[in-house]
This record gives C-alpha cells, structure tokens and sequence, in this order.
C-alpha cells in the first residue's frame, strides 16, 4: 500500500511557497462558487500562511468566488437558485430585504453569523441589489475571515505546543497569536450581535 504522507505532506509545502498562495486563491474561490463552507478552507489558510497572509488570500478567493456565485443565480442558475431558496424562508427574507435596502442589508447580513457565506451569495443573487452594492458589500466578511484565519494560525502553533513547552519554540509568539485569537473573536461575536440586531430592527420596521 502506497503511504499518502508524504504526497500529503509535499502538497502542503508547494501551498507554502509564494505560487502556493496565488494557486489558493482561486481554489477557494472554486470552494465557494460550489456552496461548500469555508471555515475549513480559511482555517487551512491560517496555518500555511498565518493570519494575516491567510485572510489576504482568503478575502481575494471568497470575493471571486461570492461574484461567481452572485452571477450565476444572477443569470444562469436563476431558476435552480430559486427552487432551493423555497426550503429556506430565512434566506428567502434576505432576499426580500436586501431588494429593499441594498448595501446596508448587505453588510449587516455579511457580518452576521447567523447566515451562512455561500448562501446568501445565491440569495443576493436573486434579489434587486446592484453588482456595485453586492461587491462593495463584502467589506463585511472581513471580520469573520481574520477570525478564523486566526484560529488556523493558532491551530498550527497548537500542534507545536509541546516545542513551546520545552523551550524549542517561542512562547512569547505563541502567546501573542492566542491573545490575539481572543481578542478578535470578541470583536466578531460583538460585530456579530450588532448586526442581528440591526437587522431585527429593519425586519419590524417592514
């Protein structure tokens, strides 16, 4: 039996070089365009290229892949993207909503945690906001991204704790990540709570 470590092991390293990183883009882009979940997708980016390189790469691959998304239910995939939107009323709101406010609603739903990436890209879609709107718009998944850009990077240095513990590895950087980890996920949880607010507030209000 063929051992797939280090085939395993040798894809990681060529994701790790600068052409690594320019070939993770549009792989996520493609991860997104297929309604899969990036949390994994963006957490792996933390870990080969650490927080801040991570969520550059994923930004960039989660913006071409949300266009992708936003036009095919836009055009091509209209009819399919309706069907699927009847099982979910939540979105269908969104839909409905977003038509009305545009940008706004677009932001605060990107910030919110309560609504998932991929979908929304085929809810927006379908609903009237313009291209200019939905694009500008996803300034508001950038909070999200850092986050769990962070978690990877964190991950990655959890795997090395037991270096950090005998004092092959620098626990001051270490330590650094972890604090930095929890301080955005405050951030996210409070942005987060914000939003849901804001939009039960234009829900009453409609």
């Amino acid at each position: 039996m063929i051992d797939a470590m280090p085939w395993l092991e040798a894809l990681v390293d060529g994701l790790r070089t600068p052409w690594g990183a320019v070939l993770f883009v549009p792989l996520y882009a493609l991860w997104v365009t297929l309604l899969l979940p990036g949390v994994w997708a963006s957490m792996l980016a933390g870990v080969l290229y650490g927080t801040w390189g991570g969520s550059l790469v994923v930004f960039l691959g989660a913006s071409l892949g949300a266009e992708a998304a936003f036009l095919l239910g836009r055009h091509w995939l209209r009819n399919w993207a309706q069907q699927r939107l009847l099982t979910m009323p939540k979105l269908q709101a969104v839909e409905q909503a977003v038509s009305r406010e545009g940008l706004r609603l677009v932001v605060l739903t990107r910030l919110s945690p309560a609504f998932p990436f991929s979908l929304l890209n085929l809810a927006y879609g379908l609903s009237e906001v313009s291209l200019r709107d939905y694009s500008i718009g996803l300034i508001g998944i950038i909070p999200g991204t850092v986050l769990f850009c962070g978690l990877g990077a964190l991950a990655g240095d959890v795997a090395r704790f037991g270096d950090v513990l005998a004092g092959e590895a620098d626990l001051k950087t270490w330590a650094l990540r972890a604090v930095g980890v929890i301080a955005t996920l405050a951030v996210v949880w409070l942005v987060g709570r914000a939003a849901s607010k804001a939009l039960a507030q234009s829900s009453e209000e409609h």
